[in-house]
């Protein structure tokens, strides 16, 4: 690994979430332990409870432990103020979801200004910046287009140029693909493959294993806690898919 590859930028320690349902106790994370490094590419996959969007959303500051530390950039998160947090979500934190979450009165162009309108840096280049980083994801050419007049998968790129334009440490995706037809999602799957290689630091959950294939680590999650963690060719379901694959044969 480079030096700039190796550096920590998320440790989480004996981290846990509970809450409570009536008199019940739902631990939906129980114990997590989790380091990642700049550029890796963490798959995080999990049946309907097994604490995977839990995870995501203590990893993305949008909920907060019950206990446990959660070090972000070298920042201890646990101790942050409620406005803190919220400076770490719009600066530090992209954020992409399965319902592309955009203002439908605006253009994409606006649509990616957004988070620097509320950010401490860059706001007085937030047209030159959100342009860039549209022709980044190859909708240059699309600028002016409200999302009722975008596809599915450009309504998806204007999403990941609105999570990017920050320049965040991560780029946490919920189900990117999830509202997409099969060649767009591997359109879009792709372009997470570029970002990648470009030096982004990404996190994905998902439930499909063909989505989960592109990144490079794969955890895998079952009641509230990690119960395995490996490099991509040595997880089972990658296997599994490859070999389903070669015996399908070239499509």
């Amino acid at each position: 690994m480079t030096e700039k590859a190796e550096k920590l930028i998320i440790r989480l320690q004996n981290v846990t979430r509970i809450y409570k349902v009536g008199v019940e106790l739902i631990h939906a994370l129980d114990g997590i332990d989790l380091e990642l490094r700049k550029n890796e590419y963490v798959a995080v996959m999990g049946a309907s409870g097994s604490g995977k969007s839990t995870l995501m959303n203590v990893l993305g500051c949008l909920d907060r432990a019950t206990s446990g530390y959660y070090e972000l950039d070298d920042k201890d998160t646990t101790k942050m103020s409620d406005a803190a947090l919220a400076n770490v979500r719009n600066e530090r934190i992209g954020f992409v979801f399965q319902s592309f979450e955009l203002l439908g009165q605006l253009s994409a162009l606006k649509n990616v200004e957004m988070p620097l309108i509320y950010s401490r840096n860059g706001w007085w280049s937030r047209r030159k910046r959100a342009k860039n980083v549209l022709e980044r994801v190859g909708l240059g050419d699309r600028i002016k287009h409200k999302p009722n007049q975008l596809s599915g998968g450009e309504k998806q790129r204007v999403a990941i140029a609105r999570a990017l334009v920050c320049n965040p440490s991560i780029l946490l995706a919920d189900e990117p693909t999830g509202n997409l037809d099969s060649k767009t999602s591997e359109e879009i799957l792709k372009l997470f493959d570029q970002l990648h290689r470009e030096g982004q630091t990404i996190i994905l959950v998902t439930h499909e294993k063909h989505v989960a294939r592109h990144a490079k680590r794969i955890i895998h999650m079952r009641d509230g806690q990690i119960y395995s963690d490996l490099p991509r060719e040595q997880d089972p379901a990658y296997k599994n898919t490859i070999q389903n694959d070669v015996r399908k044969g070239p499509k």
